[in-house]
């Protein structure tokens, strides 16, 4: 429930690290940084937060699904970024929205929408609130209002057509209780970003997010059929179909579009008979090229593992994956049909004709559950991270990821640049520091690297730092080609170098479409292009 949410750190109270656990996190900084992080800051009191009060009320309609409680404007003030944990541990919430509306219609929303034209009040969509872009913060200083439209009321399967393998869901679902509403169809969406618990469809959708799995199915944007939104101007609807050639496509526009041209409200989806056949494996390499070169040619060989992840031996080491300080390789396939021990078997064999030895596995079995290997040891450890961050951050110790996607051709020189760039930002700002990579997907043509940084701060120099060792990153992606978010989307984080990456006459022609369905410019305003 709302009420179990942390109104700074990630997730829900109930599970931020333990004493006992927060004091083995700060013995294992101090053996991998080399220095002892500062005592742990205690979060203030949310009655003693900097929250200014509401400038703005709704109009009457609108009062039943208003909030303006101090703990809920709070929550969404920010996403879950290192610098939005940094602000939010500091009680700085100066520019939290005015109000919090809540739809449980359309007709909400397009009530929402039409009010908040007329006064120029700002409209943010929000759905987990877990975008580490800066996607869901206005500071609203040249605006009469600021309102967080929080989607997670309209969160109901509402149709299934099992025969086309397709649901329609509102926009609001979380990924448990969309999944719990498709299980009950024997079905899944088969889509499981890191945020999976506490993110929305919609959410998944307007950010172009990629989920848990490492080939064929890896966007969001593979699994929609169809996309419904509300905008200023009136409902924008596609049709439902399994493919199209009819000019460009009304949803590669929504996709991405990340709450600036319309309020997603439902989606036709694909979805899948849930996976009753799994196999998987891990491979150490001592070489990190032959690791990687193992990879290209798994990726390549179509035989499309759902988990294809590659650690470099600082990512194994940080995340308790048993690896004789090697690289490792996980590998997993899942399948509603048939066993996996053929294909596992191949890609394994890749694996060693690239130079690694098998670590654990292979493993085949049916049914649901675990088997705790080297896989899942890897999956709870990733799912835990968010939680370990915030508790980093009390310490004094910044942590932060970046991610991309480059050619296979281009990513050996992109990742020499990225780990001289990052390392010497890191000695410059923070004295040490460590940077660990990992493939999170893997496409025939190229890997997605997702890089982790952590160093010792200042105190009073957190952002600052942060922004330059960010800034170290970004620009090596630019340099190289490679795209400045492979799906973790633009906010305002990434603007500067997606203007880089962009043609202009596309930033153009998105300005022109933003002109036609907003024409106020209340939507996210400066999020994909400059605020009018």
């Amino acid at each position: 429930m709302e009420e179990d949410l942390s109104f700074w750190a990630w997730g829900r109270t109930d599970r931020y690290p333990t004493r006992a656990m927060r004091q083995g996190l700060h013995a294992q900084i101090a053996a991998f940084l080399g220095v002892q992080p500062r005592p742990e800051r205690e979060p203030p009191p949310v009655d003693t937060l900097d929250l200014p009060a509401p400038r703005i009320e709704p109009p009457p309609a609108l009062a039943g699904i208003t909030s303006t409680d101090r703990a809920d404007r709070a929550r969404h003030t920010y996403g879950r970024s290192y610098p939005d944990l940094v602000r939010g541990l500091a009680g700085d919430f100066r520019q939290a929205p005015d109000l919090i509306l809540r739809p449980e219609s359309e007709d909400q929303v397009a009530q929402v929408l039409a009010w908040a034209a007329g006064p120029g009040v700002a409209v943010i969509p929000f759905g987990g609130g877990t975008s580490v872009v800066g996607g869901v913060e206005y500071d609203g200083a040249t605006r009469p209002g600021v309102v967080s439209l929080d989607m997670t009321r309209m969160d109901r399967v509402l149709e299934v057509r099992p025969t086309s393998l397709l649901a329609r869901i509102q926009a609001g679902a979380k990924g448990p209780r969309l999944e719990a509403q498709l299980a009950e169809h024997g079905l899944t969406l088969r889509h499981y970003p890191q945020s999976f618990e506490f993110s929305t469809l919609g959410g998944w959708i307007a950010t172009r997010a990629g989920g848990h799995f490492a080939t064929v199915y890896t966007h969001i944007d593979d699994l929609v059929a169809s996309c419904r939104m509300i905008t200023p101007q009136g409902p924008w609807e596609s049709a439902r179909l399994p493919g199209s050639g009819a000019g460009p496509s009304p949803d590669r526009l929504v996709l991405g579009s990340e709450g600036t041209l319309g309020v997603i409200t439902e989606a036709w989806m694909r979805v899948f008979p849930r996976p009753t056949f799994r196999g998987r494996a891990s491979i150490r390499f001592e070489d990190w090229r032959d690791a990687v070169e193992a990879t290209r040619a798994i990726a390549q060989a179509r035989h499309f593992p759902s988990n294809c992840r590659l650690l470099d031996k600082r990512e194994a080491m940080l995340n308790m994956v048993p690896a004789n300080a090697g690289h490792v390789l996980l590998l997993g396939f899942e399948s509603a049909d048939a066993p996996v021990g053929h294909a596992l078997d191949r890609c394994i064999q890749i694996a060693k004709d690239h130079g690694g030895t098998l670590l654990d596995g292979p493993h085949l079995r049916e049914g649901e559950g675990r088997d705790g290997g080297a896989g899942d040891r890897w999956r709870e450890a990733f799912l835990q991270a968010p939680y370990l961050q915030s508790a980093l951050v009390t310490m004094g110790v910044m942590v932060d990821t970046f991610e991309t996607a480059i050619p296979w051709d281009g990513f050996e020189a992109l990742h020499d640049d990225v780990v001289r760039s990052v390392r010497a930002a890191l000695k410059e700002h923070c004295g040490t520091g460590l940077l660990t990579c990992r493939f999170t997907h893997v496409y025939p043509d190229g890997p997605a690297p997702y890089y982790t940084f952590l160093g010792p701060v200042a105190e009073g120099r957190e952002l600052q730092s942060w922004r330059a060792v960010k800034a170290a990153a970004s620009d090596a992606l630019v340099r190289h080609g490679a795209t400045i978010t492979h799906h973790h989307a633009v906010g305002r984080v990434h603007r500067p170098w997606y203007d880089q990456q962009r043609p202009e006459l596309f930033a153009e022609g998105l300005r022109a479409v933003k002109r036609t369905l907003d024409p106020a410019g209340v939507l996210n305003p400066g999020v994909l292009i400059e605020e009018r």
